[in-house]
């Protein structure tokens, strides 16, 4: 064990992003588990990471505010091209986000390809930099976080299909270079699993389960010198599995 790991000024940014990352994606999950649409984050965060992927091979540095203008028009023109599908052909709309999941995922594989540092960039979208998030990275993303919400609360519910992939675009694409692809698929579709037969006050059952995944994951993380990123995925999971036997009681399900 790695006691000395257990530095606060370190644990405390890393657990508050989980906390915006649990705060925002929980209700977005819920909302993908009942459109059906389960493996839509995946395909949307591959292609925001291959925005970034394209601004690299351009020449900008992966973190700089040219990698996050890529990543966002590229999770845009997804989110709208699987808005289009979704109108167009409703019934093999899971397949086709599971080939463009595939297209973006090998395509970041293909312009990596001749990068010596390209390997790095693909690991740290995937599992994330989770430890290393500062401060200010955090004000502003609570803020960008703020406004989109408010956006989905005022217009979104009624905007229709539209709206929700262009703010679910914009969500996970900030959150994919802020805890990796791994974290934000764990966090938006394992608590609305979890918490499915809830009748009433869901959404606070799921953050609650987020958070505690979150904060024990990276205990777990930091005392046996683990990734992050991982720990507190398995972690996460393990809690929903456990808490199971709880929501399916007969006298909360919907």
């Amino acid at each position: 064990m790695n006691s000395a790991a257990l530095d606060v000024s370190i644990l405390w940014p890393a657990f508050a992003a989980g906390l915006l990352v649990t705060v925002t994606h929980v209700p977005l999950g819920m909302q993908v588990l009942q459109r059906g649409i389960v493996f839509i984050d995946l395909a949307i965060a591959q292609i925001a990471g291959l925005g970034v992927i394209m601004a690299d091979f351009a020449g900008f540095e992966p973190q700089g505010w040219a990698a996050q203008g890529f990543a966002l028009l590229a999770a845009v023109a997804g989110a709208l091209l699987l808005t289009w599908t979704e109108k167009r052909w409703p019934d093999i709309q899971e397949a086709l986000i599971g080939v463009s999941f595939v297209l973006a995922a090998s395509g970041a594989l293909l312009l990596v390809a001749s990068n010596p540092h390209g390997g790095e960039h693909l690991k740290d979208l995937l599992v994330g930099q989770i430890l290393w998030v500062k401060p200010p990275t955090l004000a502003l993303v609570a803020l960008v976080y703020a406004a989109l919400i408010g956006i989905w609360m005022v217009r979104g519910r009624h905007a229709g299909r539209i709206a929700f992939y262009l703010i679910f675009a914009c969500t996970v694409t900030i959150s994919v270079q802020l805890v990796g692809l791994y974290l934000v698929f764990t966090t938006l579709i394992v608590p609305a699993l979890a918490t499915r037969g809830l009748a009433h006050h869901r959404v606070a059952w799921g953050c609650a389960l987020s958070a505690a995944g979150y904060i024990l994951g990276l205990l777990t993380s930091t005392l046996t010198d683990l990734p992050s990123g991982p720990a507190i995925v398995w972690v996460m999971t393990a809690i929903a599995v456990a808490s199971l036997g709880w929501t399916r009681r007969p006298t909360m399900r919907a």
